[in-house]
């Protein structure tokens, strides 16, 4: 069974989604307030954090940054107001996996949850890559099992959902995917109106890939349909 941490300072919310989620099934523990919350996260391991952003003692991105320096991965799903878009980019730079703006449909939150579980099972399968696997596309180069990026020779930092995305493009070279077919292979799920999550992705990958992001070479967009990497297929890195 799932262990899930919900920290949430609106009790009703927390107890309404606790009530959902254990229909799975999980495990389900609440807290309601940053401090702890951070503290429960800390303690134990969970399977996912279901972070509310406006946290009273400490919010959820202090919260999200001090997770993400501690050697144990936990996924984390961050809840927004709608109109706090500029945390929503904080969150996903700090490396959470996804987020919920409120008002959200118990619907949705339950499918995004199991969307990351399935996330987390193939990751979990796939943990053990053959030997020194490398794919290389010019002079972009990504170690699978380090997760290491390098471009021109210089070592790029990516955030675990920039380098999924950057995996997803190195192996399907040539391919040309819509917003919501890279929300659907590389989230894991497809809902209409939540694009912005790739764009947002996309934007911030160019930047740390790209010599020129408004004039990209390795990641494409093909006018009104999505984006492709390059033409030629990628061949193993020499050693």
């Amino acid at each position: 069974m799932r262990n899930v941490l919900v920290i949430e300072d609106q009790q009703d919310i927390a107890h309404l989604v606790r009530l959902h989620l254990q229909d799975l099934p999980c495990n389900v523990e609440l807290a309601f307030d940053g401090r702890s919350g951070l503290a429960a996260a800390e303690a134990r391991s969970y399977d996912l954090v279901l972070l509310d952003l406006m946290l009273p003692a400490i919010d959820g991105l202090e919260i999200c940054r001090r997770l993400r320096a501690r050697p144990r991965y936990t996924p984390i799903m961050m809840v927004t107001a709608k109109a706090a878009e500029l945390d929503r980019v904080l969150g996903l730079e700090l490396g959470a996996d996804d987020y919920l703006t409120k008002p959200f449909s118990i619907r949705e939150l339950v499918a995004r949850v199991k969307a990351v579980f399935r996330r987390m099972e193939h990751l979990a399968s796939t943990a053990a890559p053959p030997p020194n696997e490398t794919l290389a596309f010019g002079e972009l180069q990504a170690d699978v099992a380090s997760r290491e990026v390098t471009v021109h020779g210089e070592r790029v930092s990516l955030t675990t959902k920039e380098f999924d995305l950057l995996l997803h493009f190195l192996r399907n070279p040539g391919r040309v995917y819509t917003r919501l077919q890279l929300l659907d292979a590389v989230w894991g799920y497809g809902y209409d109106g939540y694009e912005h999550n790739v764009n947002c992705h996309m934007n911030r990958l160019r930047a740390k890939i790209e010599r020129d992001p408004a004039h990209p070479s390795f990641i494409l967009t093909v006018r009104g349909v999505g984006y492709r990497l390059g033409d030629a297929r990628p061949v193993p890195a020499e050693r």
